[in-house]
């Protein structure tokens, strides 16, 4: 299959950055769509669906916790494709990854509701949840590290930033399909089949940005350059663990509060409204997909802003507004509706800032022979320990303990990140 596609793309007589870019967003969009398809999906439908035993909130917690199984199958799903790829090639991993993403996030779509089968729903959409994740981790396909290495040493910041567009368009993507479905349909339509249809869409999405990747990912050249970057999958990831795990943590810590904050302003107050009664749920949809259009410019402001100061000092400076968010959030999300809007908004904005450099700030510590596997299991681990249990233990303190426990779990993940960099300083080999 790789030959073929190969002799499609002989004429091509080397690959440009735009073209790694291009694949690159198609290929994140795609994937951040299926994410926060199931993740509004976790919100608005799967309490209702597939906990209707429970009151909304604790509904709404235990589909957090479904929703936490995929961020621990993808480093187990890097690994297992890992060695896919080192005996079938690139092209048979990616395609068997993103099918299974696809088959997953379809499957979804026909699951029957806990009314219908029991505790079997549950089971099964655990089963899928996880199964989305191994997907989701087999699916780094280098497009960012090859794109990051071809940088131009001032324009290191701007270039990072390029994969991280996919997440703002993904978001707003999904938000809007759901909006318009919500919108649009009886409320008794919508429960019964039009959740469903986005998953559908997820399913024909990453078809085509299976195509727009492969037509990069298995020419000739593309190989020579990563031959050239030792772009490879170790052959051992304990070796890379004994020699570079301490590089992997502080990776992953380093972008912690950015990878918290993701969760904070996209499921969480969506969440946190609707068993609050605060707001429309529509309402609340619509000033969110406003925030993603934000976050979106606040990602290319990144790499301006990178590229000036640099991607550590970005972080950090981040990090600290990030904190005085986090101390003025409980004031924002018990206020008005105006200051809900705020909190959602201004959320976004630092959201866009952060996460535009939060990927592979600090992977130059590894050699690099170790980067390839590093910066996909450094991404992982930062979703695992950042973002997984995020909107769950948000909704859960916040429920029990009021929104000042919000807070402190934001703030946590601020000093994380602020420890992590200064560590950082010490491992720079750059």
């Amino acid at each position: 299959m790789e030959r073929d596609v190969s002799k499609l793309n002989a004429e091509h007589s080397g690959i440009a950055p735009s073209e790694i870019a291009v694949g690159v967003i198609v290929g994140r969009a795609s994937e951040y769509f299926d994410y926060f398809v199931y993740g509004i999906a976790s919100v608005l439908v799967f309490p209702g669906v597939f906990f209707p035993f429970e009151e909304p909130l604790p509904g709404t917690l235990y589909s957090f916790v479904v929703f936490a199984l995929a961020f621990i199958a993808r480093p187990i799903g890097t690994i297992v494709f890992f060695n896919i790829q080192r005996r079938w090639g690139r092209g048979i991993k990616l395609t068997a990854a993103l099918f299974m993403l696809g088959f997953a996030t379809a499957g979804i779509a026909f699951l029957p509701g806990f009314e219908s089968i029991g505790p079997w729903a549950i089971i099964l959409l655990s089963v899928l949840r996880f199964c989305q994740g191994i997907g989701l981790g087999g699916s780094w396909d280098g497009l960012p590290s090859l794109l990051a290495l071809n940088a131009p040493p001032k324009r290191r910041g701007w270039y990072a930033m390029i994969p991280q567009l996919g997440a703002p368009i993904g978001f707003v993507i999904a938000a809007g399909l759901f909006l318009y479905l919500y919108s649009e349909l009886t409320s008794a339509d919508f429960i019964e089949w039009g959740w469903r249809y986005p998953f559908y869409v997820a399913f024909a999405i990453n078809v085509v940005a299976l195509f727009a990747r492969l037509r990069i990912v298995v020419t000739d050249e593309y190989e020579e350059l990563l031959d050239k970057y030792q772009l490879h999958p170790v052959e051992k990831v304990s070796e890379l663990l004994d020699t570079s795990g301490g590089s992997l943590v502080t990776g992953a810590f380093a972008a912690l509060a950015s990878y918290a904050l993701f969760h904070l302003v996209t499921v969480f107050p969506l969440s946190w409204l609707i068993v609050n009664s605060s707001q429309a749920i529509d309402d609340i949809l619509l000033v969110q997909i406003y925030g993603g259009v934000v976050a979106f410019f606040g990602v290319m402001a990144s790499g301006w802003i990178a590229d000036r100061i640099g991607r550590r000092s970005t972080l950090g400076t981040l990090a600290v507004f990030i904190g005085i968010f986090a101390v003025a959030s409980p004031f924002l999300l018990d206020g008005q509706i105006i200051h809900q809007n705020i909190f959602i908004m201004v959320g976004f904005v630092l959201l866009g800032l952060s996460y535009g450099q939060s990927a592979g700030a600090v992977t130059g510590n590894l050699e690099p022979k170790y980067r390839y596997t590093g910066a996909a299991l450094t991404s992982d681990l930062a979703w695992l320990i950042g973002a997984a249990f995020a909107p769950l233990t948000a909704l859960g303190l916040s429920s029990h303990f009021g929104l000042y426990a919000l807070s402190a779990y934001l703030l946590s993940g601020v000093i994380c990140t602020l420890l992590a960099l200064g560590i950082n300083r010490t491992l720079n080999r750059e």
